[in-house]
């Protein structure tokens, strides 16, 4: 017989779908038609019908629920970059939530008259760094391309060899540079560059000095790399731009905390360089963008450069990125934004949280110290200290595909055969929430 003829007919799946009563029929028979579809060009044998209903019923429910949902990050690592990287602060959520409809966008409202996005984040980026002027574009990668294909189209743009990096999903500085018409002139090696190996390299074709914060990497021993500032007076000299990609990007001090230095900010511009560009998502812990602050001199171009309009940010991010200037400007970060939140975290207060959670969960689950890390591309090699919520299991990967199963989903980590709990990463307004998806995941006592 005819395999095919086993199959049944579209309207038969139809009617006897569970999910006819409450989704759309279009949406239904589409998926009805799909599944035979498969079956025609499949070799194995033709289910049952109840089996074939089941499977349309699960396509159709499949389809119509979104795979981006809520996650609790347990992991230890701050910046997860898998899970979103920054999670906003409070202030940020609620902008967004008040610009999700008609916004002031473009639209000059004293004048009644066409507007200027750019104007709703210049002024404070500009305050907060010291730059002349500021644009925003919708990640850093944009924010580079866009200055390079500015500035740089079929002329040299002169790297550090130590310096032209792989940041992250394939991103190569060489690739971009390429991407945008530029040339790459690579100058000293790998750990050592001066800046006599960038003047030598200078020629008439040449259109700036890039500088890159290896910021997911770090080189350590016989290395050496000028000061910004000396990178700079070397590109003035002769002319040219000096272009500084500081990657994470920081406005407060990361040493305060323990942890090894990162460049600020506003320091890089202070030492002279005429363009620095950073994200908005890992240190500053806002949404994701691409934040470019110089002189203005140097930003005008990119503000009326054709690719500009492919990379601005729509209107709640900008929502987002401006209540999250507002802290920095109010002198709150610390207080205000997640990421701060968890860097600044006390390691006693931890463990006493940790604690707390374990009372309310019982045993097995106990309290160890353990090492959290930045993550998102930033600080590489350095950890906070913390504590976490442990729990010994025979097969921990069982338990962990349970408790991302869960809503909101609770990632968490595996090590030394037990399911591991990092609080420092988990923000205090999800302790109720972590303990009652932990608790549904647990055996009866």
């Amino acid at each position: 017989m005819n395999r095919n003829r086993l199959i049944p007919s579209v309207d038969q799946l139809v009617a006897t779908s569970h999910t006819r009563t409450h989704v759309p029929r279009a949406l239904v028979v589409a998926q009805a038609r799909q599944l035979c579809a498969d079956l025609r060009a499949s070799t194995g044998p033709i289910p049952a019908l109840a089996d074939l209903v089941d499977q349309l019923d699960a396509r159709v429910m499949q389809l119509l629920t979104s795979t981006q949902r809520p996650v609790i990050n347990a992991t230890g690592v701050l910046l997860q970059t898998n899970l979103g990287r920054a999670p906003l602060s409070v202030a940020a959520q609620q902008a967004m939530q008040a610009n999700a409809a008609a916004s002031s966008i473009e639209y000059d409202l004293a004048g009644g008259r066409r507007g200027e996005r750019n104007q709703h984040l210049a002024p404070l980026l500009c305050h907060l760094t010291g730059a002349e002027a500021a644009l925003v574009v919708n990640n850093n990668a944009a924010a580079i391309l866009l200055i390079l294909a500015a500035h740089a189209v079929g002329r040299e743009v002169i790297v550090s060899r130590g310096q032209a990096v792989e940041i992250g999903g394939g991103f190569r500085i060489p690739d971009v540079l390429r991407q945008s018409g530029a040339t790459l002139v690579e100058v000293g090696t790998t750990n050592r560059t001066y800046t006599r190996d960038y003047a030598h390299a200078i020629s008439p074709r040449t259109a700036m000095l890039l500088t890159v914060h290896t910021s997911n990497f770090r080189l350590q021993g016989f290395v050496h790399e000028p000061a910004m500032g000396e990178v700079s007076a070397v590109a003035h000299e002769h002319g040219i731009l000096h272009v500084d990609d500081v990657g994470s990007g920081t406005f407060l001090d990361v040493t305060r905390y323990g942890l090894s230095a990162e460049p600020l900010v506003q320091a890089q511009v202070a030492a002279g360089a005429d363009i620095v560009c950073f994200s908005g998502d890992k240190l500053l812990g806002g949404p994701q963008a691409g934040i470019i602050v110089g002189r203005v001199a140097a930003i005008r171009p990119l503000a009326t450069h054709p690719l500009m309009r492919a990379f601005r940010i729509d209107k709640t991010t900008m929502a987002a990125l401006h209540a999250t200037l507002l802290s920095y400007a109010h002198g709150t970060a610390t207080s205000d934004i997640p990421i701060w939140q968890m860097i600044s975290a006390d390691a006693d207060q931890l463990h006493q949280r940790a604690q707390h959670l374990q009372q309310r969960l019982g045993q097995p689950w106990c309290v160890r110290a353990c090492q959290s890390t930045v993550g998102g591309g930033s600080l590489p090699g350095e950890t906070l200290p913390s504590w976490a919520l442990v729990y010994p299991h025979a097969h921990p990967e069982q338990l962990t595909a349970v408790l991302r199963q869960q809503r909101p989903a609770v990632v968490a980590r595996i090590a030394e055969q037990a399911v591991w709990l990092d609080v420092r990463s988990v923000l205090p307004s999800d302790d109720e929430h972590l303990v009652a998806c932990v608790r549904s995941c647990m055996p009866p006592a």
